[in-house]
């Protein structure tokens, strides 16, 4: 992944986070607002939302309207003003803006709204590259990911990269709500075999300014994001595929126990029929639903909760088995998946007992 060299000059003037982002933050339909404003501020999109569409997300159903009214403005523009189609943006990761939008944007959130916490530092390393494995859950916009990555931001010079579903990337909802290459712009990595092979290879690219590396990386997969309200506590089936590649590229594992993302929102199950219907992984239900509905805007919001992540110690799954990264057994990646899952599983249920 290569970044432009232009973009080694930091914007003149930062965003600003004034009241009426401060108005933003608590008012849930306002959260959109929040990102496609400050991607504004620093990158010029003509073809996003307007200050009309805007205020539009504020009221019961404006959503749709302020679709509406975006789509007939593109139209208007390419078929009847036959304005040139625009230049695709660069959509390389871009370490400037990522700086950027965490301090600005991420960091009032995890710290004001989520609470965010990092428990048990002295069991991070005390330099990288490691992979960050976590429990994912919520069914929602993957807040707890998006608060770890800052919290471990704060804590270690670490250049920290999520792995996402290519959902984010792709579906045309997110293309609507988001900027368009904003998943990629921020650093986020496809949860896709090659991708996360790249990621690991290129550990040492230049753009990350001599930061150290952590791939963030959710063994359950969708599987944990989806597994819904009554399956809360319960860790899904890892895929062992981030052990194979933690023993080849021999990059050591630190688990992080996450305390809180259940509720991100809460009361929640997964309707398959509809997910499937809608060309999603999950199809969300719970009494929040109806309000979504009126307010489509608060699809990136979640319920205010408190995020506890707790750090285990250090994993280096080479020392077991005496596996060498050449030729290793799927049965035995399956096994040393599942000890790992059933450890943390322990560390969350004895979590749980104490609070």
């Amino acid at each position: 992944m290569q970044v432009s060299t232009a973009r080694e000059k930091a914007p003149a003037l930062s965003y600003q986070f004034g009241w009426f982002d401060w108005f933003c933050l608590w008012y849930p339909p306002a959260w959109l607002i929040l990102f496609n404003r400050h991607w504004q501020h620093y990158k010029p999109d003509p073809d996003g939302w307007n200050g009309l569409e805007f205020a539009l997300f504020l009221i019961p159903g404006g959503f749709y309207l302020a679709l509406l009214l975006r789509w007939l403005r593109l139209w208007l523009a390419r078929k009847v003003l036959r304005q040139p189609d625009r230049p695709d943006p660069d959509l390389s990761p871009d370490p400037i803006y990522q700086e950027a939008f965490r301090q600005e944007i991420i960091k009032p959130i995890v710290h004001h709204y989520f609470r965010g916490t990092l428990c048990q530092v002295e069991n991070l390393p005390p330099s990288g590259p490691v992979m960050i494995a976590m429990n994912h859950a919520g069914m929602c916009f993957p807040w707890d990911f998006v608060s770890l990555a800052l919290l471990l931001g704060e804590q270690r010079n670490w250049f920290v990269q999520p792995l996402a579903h290519p959902l984010f990337f792709d579906h045309p909802w997110l293309k609507w709500w988001l900027p368009k290459g904003w998943a990629q712009v921020l650093g986020g990595i496809r949860a896709e075999r090659e991708s996360f092979e790249t990621a690991l290879n290129s550990s040492s690219s230049p753009h990350r300014h001599n930061q150290e590396f952590a791939l963030l990386y959710a063994p359950e997969g969708w599987r944990g994001l989806a597994k819904g309200w009554h399956q809360r506590h319960e860790f899904a089936r890892f895929d062992s595929s981030f052990v194979r590649l933690s023993v080849r590229h021999q990059v050591p594992i630190v688990p992080i126990v996450c305390v809180g993302s259940e509720w991100l929102h809460p009361f929640t199950s997964n309707v398959n029929w509809l997910a499937r219907r809608f060309k999603m992984p999950m199809f969300p239900l719970s009494p929040l639903i109806p309000i979504f509905v009126l307010f489509p805007s608060m699809g990136i919001w979640a319920v205010r909760t408190q995020l506890r992540y707790y750090v285990q110690p250090l994993w280096q799954p080479w020392n077991h088995s005496n596996l060498d990264g050449t030729q290793i057994r799927q049965s035995v990646l399956h096994r040393l998946a599942e000890d790992l899952r059933s450890q943390m599983q322990v560390t969350l249920n004895q979590l749980l007992k104490q609070m």
